[in-house]
């Protein structure tokens, strides 16, 4: 066995037990303990000098005491969202419970065109809860995701969906099955904030990030809703799950500027979202090409 290959296992062996530990918390317990690891050990990751820069761009005017306070808060998100992963299949949903549904008209209005829908989504919140809650309301949603860099973690991402749904890895096979599966009416779910080397260049906190045009180009082919959804945390393991108004999808014969025009639009709702809850983002992705 390779020196890399003892990692990956040791990296994998370590996540299964840290799924089991949080699993047999109480979920308020778990979210707890998940934050306390994030804002103590994950704030002091090296990883962090790079959210350091990307939020300290995003947000020139913020003091330095102001952007520690939300690097801290961001690892606090981040744990608690991953201690939160053993328990998405027990969440209730609604007014009272514990995640709240915002914009549910707004779904209801694209359902009732009959079409497969398209929701879009960031590493905001807890973005796990997305699929849950879309099933909870009767719409299963098929989610595309990046395959993890350690092959044994794939467990992990496959066992976050639900029975009705598929998890659909990136890629050109992954592409085809989102597109046969809008074909038959189904529903997507993809987050759109991370960098895409061979994507095109939109505008993103000011600055050009290469972004994935999929999104754009599968709703221009079956004219389908794109429904922008969130979940933010309110406080602790409480969440509130905004669905919004779709998108206008544009009426042109040039494919590429519809493209660009949704792909703007989609960059200029998810900065809204983290303007509003800079905490809430994960700034450690490589989002922008410098």
């Amino acid at each position: 066995m390779t020196r890399n290959e003892l990692r990956l296992r040791v990296e994998a062996a370590t996540a299964w037990l840290a799924f089991q530990l949080f699993r047999r918390m109480p979920i308020d317990a778990a979210s707890a303990l998940g934050g306390l690891l994030g804002r103590t050990i994950g704030y002091r990751l090296p990883v962090t000098r790079h959210a350091r820069r990307n939020l300290a761009r995003a947000f020139p005017e913020l003091r330095r005491s102001e952007l520690e306070r939300t690097l801290r808060r961001m690892w606090d998100n981040l744990g608690r969202t991953v201690a939160e992963l053993p328990h998405l299949r027990t969440l209730r949903f609604g007014p009272g419970e514990r995640v709240e549904l915002v914009g549910l008209d707004h779904l209801e209005t694209a359902r009732a065109k009959g079409r497969g829908l398209i929701f879009f989504s960031a590493h905001f919140g807890n973005w796990e809860v997305l699929g849950p809650a879309a099933a909870a309301v009767g719409i299963p949603i098929n989610v595309v995701y990046r395959s993890p860099n350690n092959p044994y973690l794939e467990w992990l991402f496959q066992g976050r969906g639900n029975r009705d749904a598929e998890m659909i890895p990136k890629g050109a096979r992954g592409a085809r099955r989102a597109l046969e599966l809008l074909r038959q009416g189904k529903s997507l779910g993809l987050l759109v904030d991370q960098k895409m080397n061979d994507g095109i260049a939109v505008p993103f906190f000011g600055r050009e990030a290469m972004t994935a045009p999929a999104l754009a180009q599968f709703a221009l082919k079956y004219r389908c809703p794109v429904l922008p959804t969130h979940v933010e945390r309110v406080g602790g393991a409480h969440l509130r799950l905004v669905v919004e108004p779709p998108l206008a999808i544009p009426e042109t014969s040039d494919r590429h500027e519809a493209v660009l025009a949704i792909m703007t639009e989609v960059n200029r709702i998810i900065e809204g979202w983290i303007r509003r809850r800079p905490e809430q983002w994960m700034w450690i992705h490589r989002r922008w090409p410098d």
